[in-house]
C-alpha cells in the first residue's frame, strides 16, 4: 500500500504502513487457511472445541461495562460490546504497523466473528431468553440490547438489526481470510538460510 507523501509528512506515525509486509511462509500459510477454514465450519454447524475462543471474550466485555461505567448510563451499557470489539481492533492496528499479515488476520478475523455472538445478543432484545452474566450484584443485570435498542427506539428491529451484523460477521471473517492468503502469496518467502536482517 503507497500513501501519499504528503500524509506520511504531516502524520509520521502512519511511516510504518509504507514499509513491506513481513513475508509469510508457505506451511504456515497453510496451516493458518486450515485452521480459519475449520473455524468457519464450526461457526457455520454453531459446535466446536475452537468456539471456545468466545469465552475469551466473555470477561472483556464484562470489563468494558466497568471501563465505561465513569461515563453515564448508556456508554456503560454498551462499553461492553465497545470494548469486545474494540480489542481486537486495537491489536489489529498494532500488527498493522509491525506489517505481521498473520496477526493482523488473526485479530481482524476475531472482531468480525464476535460480530456473531454480538448479533445473537441482539436479536435477544425482546426475547430476552438468553442467559445474562454480570459483574456484582445479580439483581441489577439489565439486557444490553433491549436497554440500548429501547433508549434510540429500535427495539421492534431487535431481529434485523442482528441479521445485518451477522451478515457482516462471515462476510468479516470470508474477507479476512481471503485477504490473508492473497497478501501472504504476495510477498516473498524467506528461505531457510537466508540471513535474517
Amino acid at each position: 500500500m503507497r500513501l501519499p507523501e504528503s500524509w506520511t509528512d504531516r502524520f509520521p506515525f502512519l511511516q510504518p504502513l509504507t514499509v513491506a509486509w513481513q513475508p509469510v511462509g508457505r506451511p504456515v500459510l497453510v496451516l493458518a487457511a486450515a485452521f480459519y477454514l475449520l473455524f468457519l465450519y464450526q461457526a457455520a454447524r454453531g459446535a466446536g472445541v475452537l468456539l471456545l475462543m468466545d469465552l475469551v471474550f466473555v470477561p472483556i466485555h464484562e470489563g468494558g461495562h466497568l471501563l465505561f461505567r465513569f461515563f453515564g448510563e448508556t456508554l456503560a451499557v454498551a462499553g461492553g460490546t465497545i470494548l469486545q470489539l474494540g480489542v481486537p481492533l486495537m491489536l489489529a492496528a498494532f500488527f498493522l504497523f509491525q506489517r505481521q499479515i498473520l496477526g493482523t488476520a488473526f485479530c481482524v478475523f476475531f472482531f468480525s466473528e464476535q460480530l456473531l455472538p454480538v448479533a445473537s445478543y441482539m436479536a435477544d432484545a425482546r426475547a430476552q431468553e438468553l442467559p445474562l452474566l454480570t459483574v456484582g450484584d445479580g439483581d441489577d443485570v439489565i439486557h444490553d440490547w433491549a436497554y440500548l435498542f429501547g433508549k434510540f427506539g429500535v427495539l421492534n428491529r431487535d431481529t434485523q438489526i442482528a441479521h445485518g451484523v451477522r451478515t457482516l460477521g462471515w462476510l468479516g471473517m470470508i474477507a479476512t481470510v481471503a485477504w490473508m492468503v492473497w497478501r501472504s502469496l504476495q510477498t516473498k518467502p524467506r528461505r531457510m538460510f537466508d540471513s535474517v536482517q
